[in-house]
């Protein structure tokens, strides 16, 4: 549970984040450079991705299964072993 609220948080902090660099390129781009967004975009995408990186993997969805299983090549049997 603690775990998916930290996610979340993660993806909204990473996402406030690039919105803030953004601004901080809009506000560049007029010359007037506001480097509060620049550093409070890189604290927040920097926490975020700290967050995001505390949740597990996903478990792999078995897509292509089908296509692996076509095109997997043959095992070769060992030659010479004796039984």
């Amino acid at each position: 549970m603690v775990n998916e609220f930290l996610a979340r948080l993660g993806t909204l902090l990473t996402v406030i984040g690039i919105g803030l660099l953004i601004l901080f390129g809009a506000s560049y781009m007029a010359n007037t450079p506001d480097f509060r967004y620049f550093f409070l975009g890189l604290i927040s995408m920097f926490v975020g991705w700290r967050f995001l990186k505390r949740k597990a993997p996903p478990p792999p969805a078995g897509r292509f299964s089908t296509l692996r299983k076509l095109f997997a090549k043959p095992k070769k049997k060992q030659e010479g072993k004796k039984e």
